[in-house]
């Protein structure tokens, strides 16, 4: 018996081969179906409750009118900070009853500007140690008058040294 050749003999040995790569194809399709909806509907990957609490309460911003100036006498000069500040909360009754204490804020960042070190403040890592300063400190102020932090940061939204 002789094999036959030609256009037609060679396609029907591949077509095995082509039946079963069609089916490993729709099988992994499957596995990939079955696996993205056990992971959508399970809680394997989902957010944590605590996220979907911060997820629903968006970030409110409250800038701080009148940009904060501190002066420095470094080698017989005088140098300045002039440093613009905003305050970012989730908690708008807590924003806003921050808000009443603004002077006592005012004079705790310009204190706490006023006491760094000027060539600390020159470099990334000390504007950012300042940064996480004030955040404690107007934590610390919102827990003593209102009786939780309220913000969870300070930041800088200018920040000049001359």
């Amino acid at each position: 018996m002789t094999k036959k050749t030609g256009p037609r003999g060679s396609q029907t040995n591949k077509l095995p081969l082509i039946i079963f790569g069609a089916l490993a194809l729709l099988l992994a399709m499957a596995v990939s179906v079955g696996v993205t909806w056990y992971v959508v509907t399970s809680k394997i990957g989902g957010p944590t409750e605590e996220a979907a609490r911060l997820i629903d309460k968006g970030s409110i911003y409250e800038e701080l009118k009148d940009p904060f100036v501190a002066n420095f006498n470094r080698q017989g000069r005088q140098r300045y900070l002039q440093a613009s500040v905003a305050l970012m909360g989730r908690d708008r009754d807590g924003m806003a009853a921050l808000k009443e204490h603004l002077p006592v804020l005012r004079n705790q960042l310009v204190m706490l500007f006023s006491s760094q070190d000027f060539d600390a403040l020159l470099t990334a890592s000390g504007k950012e140690t300042l940064r996480q300063l004030a955040t404690l400190h107007v934590q610390d102020l919102a827990r003593q008058h209102l009786g939780k932090p309220v913000i969870e940061q300070v930041l800088f939204t200018n920040f000049v040294l001359q």
